[in-house]
């Protein structure tokens, strides 16, 4: 299983690969200035939704690991009945 930081780091590698082609494409097909900016705006938008959701992902997942079971094991629970019953 891939790690916080390995998924957090395959993320930026796939925007900055994007952010590379659109650069290419701005560069080869002289697109509009403000139509770069209002599409690299986008694509740091969308990945900043992305981060956050891996980050709320990541907290709920430790949170989980990290809750302890109060209960008593059975067998305590048995060995306390009987200690009541004399």
């Amino acid at each position: 299983m891939l790690s916080h930081s390995d998924v957090r780091r395959l993320i930026d590698g796939v925007f900055e690969e994007e952010a590379l082609v659109i650069g290419g494409m701005a560069a080869l097909r002289e697109l509009n200035d403000d139509a770069i900016w209002q599409l690299i705006r986008s694509l740091d938008s969308i990945r900043s939704r992305t981060i956050r959701s891996l980050d709320r992902q990541d907290t709920r997942t430790r949170a989980k690991s990290q809750r302890i079971d109060l209960r008593p094991h059975p067998a305590v629970q048995d060995f306390l009945i009987k200690l009541r019953r004399t």
